[in-house]
């Protein structure tokens, strides 16, 4: 039966990936848990704990090398793969994401961007023209679709979504603001922006004062 890993852990791995991506790029070769848990704000028993849910990737008294425990988490994240993206709404925030190029460089290639508003289609986003919503579903049929990024009013997700899954989608990059009622095979990454300024509010509000 195969190990059950935490979702705090699963939390936690992007993190880590970001961290070593920047002491590679500060031309670090290697690192201590210690000195990892300094950079990070987690404590070396707790990465040390992380890292042996995958076997562990240090060596006593010597450390991590930085470029291979990089290259086991981005494997563990799935990271040595390429996702084709396409996005539903070309408003801000789809066009937005559409344009940040750091996507690509770890594997996420945003293919295509879909809208329904006549204005919008054929006009370019970066490199990609807006399609009409209306050839969504040929698209599907004809390319490859790993992941679907949803930047669509939250009136119109949630039937969006069930439409695509009978269309074979099993991923979603959740933007609307409501939550999907998918089937279980269904993975759903939900970013609630506006809950995020909400828990920034609270912990603005509850800073200890002197």
């Amino acid at each position: 039966m195969e190990k059950k890993i935490s979702s705090a852990v699963i939390k936690r791995l992007p993190r880590y990936y970001r961290y070593l991506s920047e002491l590679l790029e500060n031309g670090i070769d290697r690192i201590s848990s210690q000195e990892l848990s300094h950079k990070m704000n987690v404590t070396a028993s707790q990465i040390r704990q992380d890292f042996n849910n995958f076997g562990g990737f240090g060596q006593q008294g010597y450390g991590y090398n930085v470029e291979i425990l990089r290259g086991e988490i981005g494997k563990i994240l799935g990271l040595d793969k390429k996702y084709h993206v396409i996005i539903l709404g070309a408003g801000n925030l789809g066009q937005a994401l559409a344009n940040y190029t750091g996507f690509a460089r770890r594997g996420f290639l945003v293919s295509a961007i879909f809208d329904n508003d006549i204005k919008k289609v054929g006009q370019k986003v970066g490199d990609i023209i807006v399609r009409d919503m209306a050839a969504l579903e040929d698209y599907i049929q004809e390319n490859s679709v790993d992941i679907v990024a949803l930047t669509l009013p939250k009136s119109k997700a949630p039937e969006v979504a069930g439409e695509l899954v009978k269309m074979g989608v099993h991923a979603f990059w959740n933007f609307a603001a409501t939550d999907l009622n998918l089937p279980e095979d269904v993975v759903v990454e939900n970013v609630h922006l506006a809950e995020s300024l909400m828990r920034l509010s609270y912990n603005i509000v509850n800073l200890p004062h002197d």
